[in-house]
């Protein structure tokens, strides 16, 4: 009698598309490729303060509708297109959610919210989305949760999310120090910035960890290290921290541990004390530090939809509101970031590192 002692506890294995065959399937173009060069270029120079502009990371908590997600980005762009010149906007694009016990994971998780796990589905979908945001002329952000998504979508990502769960991880620091886009670290969730400084550290060097390549094929990665990282500050269990004396601190922490003195500021989470109605509080306290002469706070994010607050799965979904955390609605969208552009432009500009004489 043959023992089995693997897979005890699978309930099923199926094998999904590559990242070749998903990319043949919703392919970038070179159009769409050049764009995404350029806004991470862009990025790397807000973080060396060669371009002047406050980086916004802005959008849904997660997508799941891609007819909202869509409507939302033809918003986005138009503003983003009004403000270049203080404001570099990415729109925020998250289809993986880490959950503390149980709940929904996410689009490519499962794309139709019954809990049937169609990820080979869900991540063609993604891709496709990201496809038609870029087309917009939108960069995009996401967060980098399953160690193997990167190899689908990670070519359409210009600003990437290790989260507070995350950010400890040895596996995902590891995928970070090989992501091809500028990379944020939240601060753990019970508030700490070390895990986040030790986790900044580590992205910066090479690694080598089994992942799968363009064909699905398990491989053995060898990464570069990534040098363009930088730390979000979301708040935690100890409270926000998005305060002038908690910002001081983290500029210290970065000081010691001699690594850049770039810092951004999670308007929601902690921060607001997980209410939406409060982010516009945190982004004008920001604005009104980076006024006084902070030089440190080179981006801010905000968790925003069409319509304000959050709603369950169910039959009947209103359109355009999130399923997770609560956002703000989009008329608020507007009017915050448009008053955060009308005071910012000068104190920004007053940041840039002056050129090296030739």
């Amino acid at each position: 009698m043959t023992i089995e002692t693997e897979n005890l506890r699978f309930e099923a294995q199926r094998t999904l598309p590559t990242p070749e065959e998903v990319k043949r399937r919703h392919p970038a173009n070179d159009e769409l490729r050049r764009r995404v060069a350029d806004a991470r270029r862009r990025i790397k120079d807000i973080l060396e303060r060669r371009d002047h502009r406050l980086l916004v990371v802005v959008g849904p908590c997660s997508i799941h509708d891609p007819f909202a997600a869509l409507d939302y980005a033809d918003r986005l762009a138009r503003l983003a297109a009004e403000m270049r010149d203080t404001l570099y906007i990415v729109m925020r694009a998250y289809f993986e959610k880490p959950r503390t016990t149980t709940g929904w994971k996410g689009l490519i998780n499962d794309p139709y919210l019954d809990d049937t796990g169609h990820v080979e589905d869900g991540i063609c979908l993604a891709r496709r989305i990201l496809v038609d945001i870029g087309a917009r002329g939108l960069a995009v952000a996401t967060e980098a949760l399953d160690p193997m998504t990167p190899q689908y979508l990670q070519d359409l990502i210009a600003w990437s999310a290790i989260g507070a769960r995350t950010a400890e991880s040895q596996p995902h620091r590891e995928m970070a120090s090989g992501l091809s886009s500028v990379v944020g670290l939240k601060n753990a969730t019970d508030g700490s910035v070390a895990v986040a400084i030790n986790a900044l550290k580590a992205v910066s060097k090479p690694h080598r960890f089994l992942g799968i390549d363009a064909l699905g094929r398990v491989a053995l990665i060898e990464t570069r290290g990534n040098p363009h990282a930088h730390i979000v500050l979301r708040g935690g269990d100890s409270g926000p921290n998005y305060d002038a004396r908690a910002v001081e601190r983290c500029e210290s922490e970065l000081l010691d541990a001699r690594l850049p003195g770039n810092i951004m500021i999670d308007c929601s989470h902690a921060n607001s004390n997980k209410n939406h109605e409060r982010q516009g509080l945190v982004l004008d306290a920001v604005a009104s530090q980076i006024i006084a002469g902070n030089g440190s706070i080179v981006g801010i994010m905000l968790e925003s939809n069409i319509e304000a607050g959050n709603q369950t799965i169910g039959a009947d979904l209103a359109y355009g509101v999130s399923i997770t955390d609560a956002c703000v609605g989009w008329d608020d969208t507007e009017t915050m970031l448009r008053r955060l552009a009308a005071t910012l432009h000068e104190p920004l500009v007053s940041r840039l590192v002056p050129a090296k004489a030739s």
